[in-house]
């Protein structure tokens, strides 16, 4: 903006016409002033085209003229003076393009929303602080220079921006600063890309600095002339960014005006309450002599106060007389002092009175009403196990058969096989072994995982036939045949009606023409209704009496022929029941597929799983094909990745609720009751032996100071004499033997050379040496008492701090046995603000690594990945897909609806329903993903809370699934050729060696002696010492292999 004498140019308001047949009338602002000739057409006006201004009288016109004529302007945007208004606007023009045209369009809403209401009076000020802010902080979009890892400095583009907020430690000292990593898209390396964090990137000089900065505030920031004025960004501006321009009410001129009235009303208050309380007060103010500076005549500074008080308060004034002994002198009448407390407002009081502000948030609150960050960040890209993404996104090649809805079901099979894992006699295995069997699954394929699972899952439903045989499951109720005694009554009924078939006859021909009449005359209507004559047809009466009891008449039925056959399943059960091939276990040669068939077109007469088992069986038992076993075992070999989820899936819906599971549960909350009651015991424990540790801690503070310091002169004195007197009675006898003996060591050393005792001086000198040196070790008397006590304390304190570890030790045991424990239904971690559901499955009903028996162990991880799940119906369309008045509502607070808000913060991977998952594999995307939660949210400040307690224990499986696959490619080779010979002579066709081929299910091997697929053996009497035995005795084995300790 133009300005003159440092302060902005404003131009004329639109001029008062007068018309002779309306009355005066300003001028529209949405009229031209080039159009006003052509409404008035007798009116004579002067235009200023550059800023619009409009003149009735020419020498207004003139002088406006020479006002803008003058060389006083200054454009703000380049600093330059001496111009006149029209040139400073013109080079303030050609400024603003530039600035625009130079300064980085992704940091234009991130700078001014920071600008927005700031208080800052000084620009230069402002523009150090925005300098500051944003010199290390760089948005997605902005074109800028990376240093990659050989110092080589590429440009490229921000293609993606994560902070990782500041973690402490539990005593508050920093553990890991705050920090920011970006993905950087190479120009010179289209394939490649960056990440860098800010010591790592760079912009180019000239695109910000803090003249550009300065150019670029004043030229899309305006602030009102009044002191403590925030700066504003322009209305145009801010609605083409969706910067919110509401003025909070603190920052009001009005409410700032009213707080200063307030203050110097309150001030003022305050003085008149001062003086009410001085004149209520009988006490005369303390009367000081005055100072030996001040002139004798004059009174003393205090004096005026005392004669207010007098003057107050006629018995004050007696008072001082009665005591002086002087007549009192005559006081003026009080005037009565009224408080501004005590003065009712009056009606303008009322009007200056403005509400007060909003109380500020108080956070946490809902996630969606929390103001969104805008500084480009959004939620780390998502990876998709399937080939259909809900956009455009790459995804695993190795996995690109898979569709989006099979993720679920894939990820629900698998969990529900590993917690019930025991039940099943199934060794764990990791999700990737998972999927990778249901792909290379083939005919000429053999996978022991994959046929394991399925012989698994069956045995459940039926019991052996050595056992009863007995189904426990609830299967629908087979198709009614007719019985034979319907048949016979049938067969006399078409007798019956041989004989009157002839009349039946007449008296349909007579229906049919009466129908036919009918029929015509509702024609017309028919055809404007679009009805043809097959409905008409239905409609008629004739074709209601061919139905007799409900059934259709046989020779429709005959005319139009039997229904359209889909599959062949039932005709594959013809010669075997798949009850009975269950019952006698025979799995081997497409046995377990034929059973599969069977129970598939049994459970397909369920309403809910019509559609389901059809679209399977019409692939297991095709109509082209003959329906049997061998066909069942080569159709199955070829059946798609997802038909195969689905069968599964229907599989673990059935053994869900069997006896045997509910009793594994069952067994498991008992169990989880006695680890809580054994819990609960250590926790005393260890609260009783901290409470003994601080009472040992204060003893040995109290004998600290008795230990460290020596003993005075004198007790030592004292005490090594007594040590002499006791221990040796007197020097020269030592322990009683004679001084001039032989024997004697000490008494020959003190010898002279010719035999003489040594002297008293040299006696006295070594008294005193020993007493030095007794003195150093310790005296045996009070001293080494309270030694020995202190060593004591120290002793104690060492059992109580060991005592307290292992407490803590057994503690963290039961948590662990807890987890693995809580089987009946997997935990969510949490939701974020757009209500995607976040699922770590280790976290409960598993051990971390799988069973530590299994025979894939070595891999230490179960399934490795932080699965997100879309939001649900209910949440998607009760709280996203919002109707349009409460859009509106959050457009007017936030500038953008909930989806809006979901599309931009979310990037270019979003879920949109329930059924669509995605995931993360790497510890980097799981630190972008805590650092985008914002915590001022309920859903995500819990969220950001359990991702921070499992984050070592993801972190560390997301490494070791890394590891497992890159090394299972290198090891499977060398491992093959100790397989068993049947796979190996199967193996000879397939080229590739895969990685799911290497587990074996031990467990069955140890509890019934076999694999599930092979043919039952007979049983041993004896339990099986490898492990116990079903029926074990004692305490429970853990999932580790442990037994609790109850």
């Amino acid at each position: 903006m133009v300005s003159f004498k440092r302060k902005p140019v404003h131009y004329l308001p639109l001029p008062f016409i007068k018309n002779d047949a309306t009355e005066a009338s300003r001028v529209k602002p949405l009229i031209h002033p080039k159009s006003l000739r052509l409404t008035v057409p007798s009116l004579q006006i002067w235009v200023i085209s550059e800023t619009d201004e409009v003149f009735t009288d020419y020498g207004s016109y003139l002088r406006r003229m020479d006002f803008y004529k003058q060389k006083r302007f200054v454009c703000e945007l380049s600093g330059h003076s001496g111009m006149t208004f029209f040139d400073a606007l013109e080079r303030e023009k050609q400024e603003s393009a530039g600035v625009d045209e130079i300064f980085p369009d992704p940091l234009k809403a991130p700078v001014l929303r920071k600008v927005q209401f700031s208080t800052i009076s000084r620009i230069d000020a402002l523009v150090d602080w925005i300098y500051d802010e944003f010199r290390q902080d760089f948005y997605p979009g902005e074109y800028v220079t990376a240093i990659v890892d050989d110092g080589v400095r590429l440009p490229g583009m921000v293609r993606e921006k994560a902070r990782f907020p500041e973690t402490r430690r539990l005593d508050g000292s920093v553990e890991r600063p705050r920090f920011t990593r970006y993905f950087i898209s190479l120009d010179e390396r289209p394939d490649e890309e960056a990440l860098v964090d800010e010591q790592h990137i760079l912009r180019e000089r000239r695109s910000f600095t803090k003249q550009l900065i300065r150019s670029f505030v004043k030229d899309n920031v305006a602030r009102e002339a009044w002191n403590g004025a925030p700066w504003l960004v322009k209305e145009a501006v801010a609605q083409k960014l969706k910067i919110d321009s509401t003025v909070p009410a603190h920052l009001q001129h009005s409410n700032k005006i009213a707080e200063r009235k307030a203050q110097l009303a309150q001030k003022k208050n305050g003085q008149d309450r001062t003086m009410l309380q001085f004149v209520l007060n009988p006490r005369l103010p303390e009367l000081k002599p005055a100072p030996s500076w001040y002139p004798k005549h004059a009174k003393p500074p205090h004096f005026a106060a005392y004669q207010q008080a007098l003057i107050a308060n006629r018995d004050l004034g007696r008072l001082a007389n009665s005591r002086s002994g002087s007549a009192p002198a005559p006081a003026p009448a009080p005037s009565k002092i009224v408080s501004g407390a005590e003065r009712s407002p009056g009606p303008e009081d009322k009007k200056k009175q403005q509400p007060p502000p909003p109380p500020p948030v108080k956070y946490p609150v809902d996630d969606l009403e929390v103001p969104p960050t805008r500084d480009g960040t959004r939620r780390p890209t998502l990876k998709y196990l399937s080939r259909t993404t809900p956009t455009r996104t790459s995804h695993d090649a190795s996995s690109c058969d898979i569709a989006m809805d099979s993720v679920g079901p894939l990820l629900e099979t698998w969990n529900t096989l590993n917690v019930f894992c025991q039940v099943l006699l199934l060794d764990s295995f990791t999700f990737d072994d998972y999927v990778e069997c249901l792909q290379v699954a083939a005919d000429g394929i053999e996978c022991e995982l994959f046929v394991e699972i399925h012989c698994a899952l069956l045995k459940l439903l039926v019991k052996e036939g050595s056992e009863g045989g007995q189904i426990l499951i609830q299967l629908p109720d087979p198709p009614e045949e007719e019985d034979e005694d319907d048949e016979d009554e049938e067969e006399e009924e078409e007798e019956r009606g041989e004989g009157s078939e002839e009349e039946e006859e007449e008296e349909e021909d007579e229906d049919e023409n009466q129908s036919e009449s009918r029929a015509s005359s509702n024609a017309g209507p028919a055809k404007g209704k679009g009805l043809d004559a097959a409905d008409l047809a239905a409609r008629s009466p004739s074709s209601s009496r061919k139905q007799v009891n409900g059934k259709a008449d046989p020779r429709e039925t005959a005319a139009k022929g039997p229904p359209t056959k889909r599959h062949r399943a039932a005709e594959m059960m013809a010669d075997r029941d798949w009850i009975e091939r269950l019952r006698s276990r025979d799995f081997k040669n497409g046995g377990w597929e034929a059973i599969v068939v069977g129970l598939l077109n049994r459970l397909s007469l369920r309403p809910q799983l019509h559609r389901k088992c059809e679209e399977v069986l019409e692939q297991l038992a095709p109509i082209g094909l003959e329906p049997t076993q061998e066909t069942a075992r080569q159709r199955y070999g070829a059946l798609d990745i997802n038909l195969r989820a689905t069968v599964l899936e229907m599989l673990c819906l059935l053994i869900v609720d069997l006896k045997s599971i509910r009793g594994y549960i069952e067994n498991n909350n008992e169990l989880m009751t006695e680890v809580r009651k054994e819990k609960v015991e250590w926790q005393r424990a260890r609260k009783t032996a901290t409470e003994e540790l601080r009472v040992l801690d204060e003893q040995r503070k109290l004998l600290l100071p008795q230990v460290s310091t020596p003993p005075p002169e004198s007790d030592r004195e004292r005490g090594g004499e007594s040590t002499l007197n006791a221990q040796t009675g007197t020097e020269d006898e030592g322990d009683g033997r004679e001084p001039n003996s032989a024997t004697d060591g000490e008494s020959s050393r003190g010898l002279g050379r010719r035999g003489r005792p040594p002297s008293k001086t040299t006696r006295k000198r070594k008294r005193g040496e020993k007493q030095d040196e007794q003195s150093k070790q310790g005296a045996p008397g009070k001293i080494s008492k309270v030694k020995a006590h202190f060593n004591m304390v120290l002793q104690k304190m060492e059992k109580c701090k060991a005592k307290i570890r292992e407490c803590e030790e057994e503690i963290a045991k039961a948590d662990e046995d807890l987890r693995e424990i809580e089987c009946p239904r997997t935990k969510c971690l949490g939701k974020d603000r757009f209500w995607n559901r976040y699922w770590f499955l280790e976290r409960n009903a598993m051990p971390w690594g799988g069973l530590p028996e299994s025979s894939t162990a070595d891999a230490e991880y179960a399934n490795g990945c932080l699965w997100v799940q879309g939001p649900d119906e209910l949440e998607r369309t009760g709280f996203i897909d919002v109707d349009d008045e409460e859009a509106q509502r959050y457009r007017g607070m936030f500038q953008m609806t909930p989806s809006e808000r979901k599309a931009l913060e979310e990037g270019p991977t979003s879920l949109l329903t329930a059924k669509q998952w995605g995931c993360y594999d790497e510890p980097d995307s799981l630190d972008m993903l805590i650092g985008w939660l914002d915590t001022r949210g309920h859903r995500e400040l819990k969220l950001r809370k359990e991702l921070q307690t499992f984050r070592g224990k993801i972190v560390a499986h997301m490494d070791k699934r890394k590891a497992y696959i890159d090394n299972a490619a290198r090891k499977i080779p060398e491992e093959s050729t100790t397989t068993r010979k049947s796979i190996r002579a199967k193996a000879q066709g397939d080229p590739v060696v895969h990685r799911c081929r290497r587990w074996r299910n031990t467990m069955a091997m140890g509890e019934i002696g076999h694999l599930h697929s092979d043919h039952p053996r007979p049983r041993k009497k004896g339990p099986d010492k490898k492990r116990g035995g079903n029926k074990q005795q004692g305490k429970p084995l853990t999932r580790q292999g442990t037994r609790y300790k109850f």
